[in-house]
């Protein structure tokens, strides 16, 4: 399909349907998609919240899925087989139950004629994108040689008020047409020397309300590292001990939807010592400060409440060390 025509492109998340504190804001984006641009808008998601599991696959197991007809108001009727939309429903989604990048070739398999990708709701820096549902697919749609971005909401204000969600979704298809019609060049580019794919991060905060809108800038991506991502709580826990916060756009809230952690057996039960609970440390990494920050980086433009746009690779990043050397000096020579 040559680029200047018509986009058809295939919509995904990693946190789900639709769903207030879970997945607030794929059907506004898709909404703006197919209404303010025109675009022809497949969309295929996680039957269920799967954040955090990277660019997971299912090898074994046998994917079921079955088909989501939305509405306005984010409701919707599920179905196990495709059937004609009743009156009030936007269009036929399709749900699989696997993570986000398994989707991609699942889909694309089938419907190879929706060549390219828009993510939705990743958020910035290394360590966040390295663990990202969203990220991970979009990687898997560029190695299939399909334009892939990935846009991301940052929950700042907890809750997010509603009034942000029109302007970020205006905002963010306002760069993903302007990066569509100008795609970067990268001579290293999987497909004919194009950047593989984008990050957008847009901060939901009270300036995105105002007439000049928020700064947008090119970025590189911020090299972070994780604090604590589990507790063990097996020694002296009780029901409070026991209960994980949900991995959706809100995961570093006090407000996040509540989820019973899985166990071994019924919570009345003795366990070992081998007990663990999802109960990351965000604090340094959604709230940095400003000065740790390198100037340019994703993190750095969203402490300052920009939006970032950042190109990437669909590799691990390669350091310049053996850059310029000839194939003899490439080949190692050990001593014994």
């Amino acid at each position: 399909m040559p680029f200047n025509s018509k986009p058809r492109v295939l919509l995904t998340n990693d946190d789900g349907p639709p769903d207030n504190k879970e997945s607030p804001y794929v059907l506004g984006l898709y909404k703006h998609l197919t209404r303010h641009l025109g675009w022809d808008v497949k969309v295929v998601l996680p039957s269920a919240q799967k954040s955090w599991i990277g660019k997971a696959y299912h090898i074994k197991e046998v994917t079921r899925g079955g088909y989501f007809y939305p509405r306005e108001d984010g409701t919707g009727e599920t179905s196990q087989r495709s059937r004609a939309l009743k009156d009030g429903e936007l269009a036929e989604w399709i749900l699989l139950d696997g993570p986000t990048s398994f989707l991609i070739f699942i889909q694309t398999l089938n419907v190879p004629r929706y060549p390219a990708q828009i993510w939705d709701a990743i958020p910035p820096a290394a360590a966040f994108a390295l663990s990202s549902g969203t990220i991970g697919a979009a990687m898997s749609s560029s190695l299939s040689k399909m334009r892939s971005i990935a846009l991301s909401y940052g929950t700042v204000v907890h809750p997010t008020p509603t009034t942000y969600f029109e302007p970020a979704h205006e905002t963010g298809c306002r760069i993903i047409n302007h990066l569509w019609n100008n795609w970067g060049e990268d001579e290293c580019g999987l497909r004919d020397g194009e950047v593989d794919l984008y990050s957008i991060n847009i901060p939901l905060i009270e300036d995105i309300l105002s007439e000049e809108g928020l700064k947008i800038c090119w970025t590189k991506m911020w090299r972070n590292s994780y604090g604590r991502l589990f507790k063990n709580i097996a020694s002296g826990s009780n029901s409070r001990d026991r209960t994980v916060k949900a991995p959706g756009p809100d995961v570093a809230s006090s407000n996040s939807n509540i989820t019973q952690a899985s166990g071994l057996g019924p919570e009345d039960e003795e366990t070992g010592d081998l007990l663990f609970k999802w109960a990351p440390e965000m604090k340094g990494l959604i709230t940095p400060s400003l000065e740790i920050l390198p100037v340019g980086s994703d993190g750095w433009a969203i402490c300052q409440g920009w939006i970032s746009v950042t190109p990437l690779r669909a590799s691990f990043g390669e350091p310049n060390t053996h850059d310029g050397l000839d194939s003899e000096k490439l080949v190692w020579k050990m001593k014994l």
